[in-house]
């Protein structure tokens, strides 16, 4: 069963996720810290060329399945034009002041 967007529980994570879902480059990148890093399958990647070819060149879009860690680990049905759907973990780190520093994901 699919959890509705506005009902997770973290703010940063929920702005992430409506941001991806709803293609809004500018709203994504305002939830990340500056310098904010990201891991892939467990490999580090370039944040802006990823975010690039998996979101927003791509049509990503995430259906959140279930959370855990006061909201900043989610498994995720996420889907996008290169790659079709799939099950995905993602993790979250949040700073202080509420935007994410670090997010990971993957294969679930």
């Amino acid at each position: 069963m699919t959890i509705q967007t506005s009902k997770l529980s973290d703010p940063a994570v929920r702005a992430f996720v409506t941001a991806v879902n709803a293609h809004d480059r500018e709203g994504f990148l305002n939830v990340l810290a500056p310098g904010a890093t990201m891991a892939d399958d467990g490999t580090d990647r370039d944040l802006a060329d990823w975010i690039e070819q998996e979101i927003f060149s791509s049509n990503g879009h995430m259906e959140v399945d279930n959370e855990s860690n006061h909201g900043r680990d989610l498994l995720a049905s996420y889907r996008n034009d290169a790659w079709g759907e799939m099950r995905t973990r993602w993790h979250f780190e949040i700073e202080d002041d509420g935007r994410i520093s670090r997010f990971e994901t993957g294969q679930a």
